[in-house]
C-alpha cells in the first residue's frame, strides 16, 4: 500500500516531470518551427500534416529520447525545493530509513520507464515512419547513395557508382555470382539498373553479361534487359536513420540480414537497437543521483542544486558520444558501448546513495 508520503512524492515527481517535459517540447517546436516554416509553405503542407504527421512524432521521438534527462532535472527541482522548505528533514527524523524516503522515487520512475521502453521498441518507430515520410515529402534533399558494394546470400555481389532517387537508377550497376567454387561464375554489368517499386523485378540498359563455363563462356549484350535479383532498391538505398523507424522484432531482422550483407552500417544499427533499452534503464540511476544531490539543503538554494545536475548531465552525454564513437570507428561491441555509461554512472549513483545515507 502507498502511504500518504508515497503518493505526496510521487505526485510531485510526475507532475514536474510533465511540466517541465510540455515546457522543454513547446521551446523545441518553436525553434524548429521557425527553421523550417519558409520550407513548409513553398513546399504547401497542410496545418494538419504538419501538425499531426510532423509534430506528433516530433514529441514523442524526441520528447521520449530525452526523458531520462528531462526526469533527471525534475528530480533535482522538486528535491532541492523540498529540501529548501524543510520538508525532507522531518520525514528522515521521524524514524524512517533513507531508502524508505527513496522508494516513492523508484516507484515513479518505473512508471515512466517502462512507458519509454514501449515507446521506443514499439510505438515511437512508426510515427517515426510519418515523419520521415513528411521529411522527405517536404524538406529534406533526394537521397543520394555513392560507391555501394555488399554481399547477399548465396555469393552474391552488387556494386554501383551511384543512385539518385529521384531517378530513381543506379549508374555503373555490377552484380557478381560466385560459383561452387568461388570463383566468379556470372557477371552483369549495366550502363543504370532501375528497380520497380515494390517488386523484385529491374530493367537493366546498355548491358553485358558473361557466364563463366568449363569450356567457353558465353557472352551476350544489348540495349535493354528485364531481369529480377532476390534483393531490392529499398534494401540498398536508405538512409542511416532507417532503424529509427523499424519497431522491435522487424529491425532484430534487418540488423541480421544487413551483417550477411557485410554492411558497414551494422554497429549504427545496433546502437540504436540497444539503446532503445539502455535510455528508459538510465531512469533509474539518474533519479538515484538527483536524490543524492538535491536532498541536502544548500546555501545556494535550488541553483546550485541545478547547476550540479547539469554538470552531469553533460558529463553523460559526454560519455555516451565517446562510447557510440568508439563502437563504429574502433570496433568496440556496441553492446558494452551503449550500457558502459549505465554502468559507470550507477556506480557513482551508489556511492552517492551509501554517502548520502551516512
Amino acid at each position: 500500500m502507498l502511504s500518504i508520503l508515497d503518493k505526496y512524492i510521487i505526485k510531485k515527481f510526475l507532475t514536474t516531470f510533465f511540466f517541465i517535459f510540455g515546457v522543454i517540447m513547446l521551446l523545441s517546436i518553436v525553434f524548429d518551427l521557425a527553421e523550417k516554416l519558409s520550407d513548409f509553405m513553398t513546399n504547401q503542407a497542410t496545418v494538419q500534416e504538419v501538425v499531426f504527421q510532423y509534430y506528433v512524432s516530433f514529441i514523442l521521438f524526441y520528447g521520449n529520447m530525452f526523458s531520462s534527462m528531462i526526469i533527471f532535472i525534475s528530480v533535482i527541482w522538486f528535491t532541492a525545493k523540498m529540501a529548501q522548505d524543510t520538508e525532507i528533514i522531518p520525514i528522515l527524523n521521524s524514524g524512517r530509513p533513507f531508502k524508505r524516503f527513496v522508494r516513492p522515487y523508484m516507484i515513479a520512475a518505473s512508471i515512466l520507464m517502462l512507458i519509454s521502453l514501449t515507446l521506443n521498441h514499439f510505438v515511437i518507430p512508426n510515427t517515426n515512419q510519418m515523419r520521415l515520410d513528411f521529411e522527405e515529402k517536404f524538406y529534406r534533399n533526394e537521397m543520394y547513395i555513392q560507391d555501394y558494394h555488399a554481399e547477399f546470400p548465396g555469393g552474391q555481389v552488387v556494386y554501383f557508382d551511384n543512385y539518385m532517387a529521384a531517378s530513381n537508377q543506379a549508374q555503373e550497376f555490377v552484380f557478381e555470382q560466385e560459383s561452387e567454387t568461388g570463383e566468379i561464375g556470372y557477371f552483369l554489368k549495366a550502363q543504370t539498373a532501375e528497380n520497380k517499386k515494390g517488386t523484385n523485378e529491374w530493367i537493366l540498359r546498355n548491358y553485358y553479361e558473361r557466364t563463366v563455363g568449363d569450356t567457353n563462356d558465353i557472352i551476350s549484350e544489348g540495349a535493354r534487359k528485364d531481369t529480377s535479383f532476390q534483393f531490392t532498391m529499398d534494401e540498398m538505398a536508405t538512409r542511416e536513420n532507417i532503424a529509427e523507424t523499424m519497431p522491435y522484432f522487424e529491425l532484430k531482422q534487418f540488423i541480421e540480414r544487413e551483417k550477411k550483407k557485410g554492411s558497414s552500417m551494422v554497429p549504427l544499427y545496433e546502437i540504436e537497437l540497444y539503446q532503445r533499452t539502455s535510455y528508459p534503464f538510465a531512469t533509474y540511476v539518474l533519479t538515484i543521483i538527483g536524490i543524492a544531490v538535491a536532498s541536502r539543503k544548500k546555501r545556494g538554494g535550488v541553483g546550485v542544486n541545478i547547476a550540479i545536475g547539469l554538470g552531469i548531465i553533460f558529463i553523460y552525454i559526454f560519455a555516451m558520444k565517446v562510447t557510440t564513437v568508439a563502437a563504429m570507428n574502433l570496433g568496440f561491441a556496441t553492446s558494452v558501448a551503449v550500457w558502459i555509461p549505465n554502468i559507470l554512472f550507477g556506480c557513482f549513483a551508489f556511492w552517492l546513495y551509501k554517502r548520502v545515507q551516512r
